[in-house]
């Protein structure tokens, strides 16, 4: 299907994903199964601009492809049966894997894997917060970075069959202050790496022609100027930050 089908073509809702925050929808275009979010189903929120989450959503994919990374499916605005709002590819993950998961403090694996962090869960076990430790994951990391994401629960990442990660439910990025809270803190203090490096700076280069011009129309000329800011401190930086702020460093709920 083409990328004007898709934007045009029909969009037929099947199912509802009702542990979802915000009004979000199963359908298809043609054959091609999506995630709708209409605008008119956002939730205010304290601390983000009403009616542009679905903005922010289609910014992060944009950034997603100037890193170059594959990180967020391909994503767009298009007119629904509910109004406005954003579409996205459906990915369908392997349930045989988990890139994110919560253990036994006493069953973390010796290797392959970040401890991030302990507490207990409701019967009074001790468990552990652990992601893998592969290069696809690190990249997310990476995204959410430098888009500011303040919602990286750990079923926000999708395993994909071939080893990919995907990211999903972006609608809290890009905020001018900082509101970083990830479950993806394992790589802490460590150097950047060349490719991911690169992929900072095609980003900073993109905002000063196509990407930012693509933004332009979903994002305030603050919250871009933050980002470019943003790209800046950590390629002077060269390494993962710790946490900062008065904000939680994770999300609640971790899933």
């Amino acid at each position: 299907m083409s990328a004007t089908d898709l934007v045009t073509a029909e969009l037929t809702l099947t199912g509802r994903i009702t542990t979802a925050s915000n009004a979000t929808f199963l359908g298809t275009i043609g054959e091609v199964m999506v995630v709708y979010k209409p605008m008119a189903g956002e939730s205010p929120l304290w601390d983000f601009p009403d009616g542009a989450l679905a903005h922010r959503e289609v910014a992060a994919y944009l950034v997603s492809e100037h890193l170059g990374w594959d990180v967020v499916p391909h994503t767009w605005l298009r007119d629904g049966p509910l109004g406005e709002g954003m579409v996205q590819l459906w990915k369908e993950q392997d349930p045989d894997q988990d890139a994110v998961n919560l253990v036994a403090t006493d069953e973390v694996p010796e290797t392959g894997w970040k401890h991030v962090l302990e507490g207990q869960d409701q019967s009074g076990r001790m468990v552990a917060l652990i992601h893998e430790d592969t290069s696809a994951l690190r990249r997310m990391a990476v995204f959410d970075l430098i888009v500011n994401n303040a919602d990286r629960k750990g079923d926000h990442v999708l395993a994909m069959p071939g080893g990919n990660r995907h990211g999903v439910d972006h609608g809290l990025t890009f905020h001018r202050e900082h509101k970083l809270r990830t479950v993806l803190w394992g790589w802490l203090g460590d150097s950047l790496s060349t490719e991911e490096l690169d992929g900072i700076d095609r980003v900073s280069e993109g905002l000063d022609g196509d990407l930012g011009e693509a933004l332009a129309d979903l994002l305030s000329a603050e919250e871009i100027a933050a980002l470019a800011a943003r790209c800046a401190k950590l390629r002077l930086a060269r390494r993962f930050p710790a946490p900062a702020g008065d904000m939680p460093a994770v999300p609640w709920p971790l899933f």
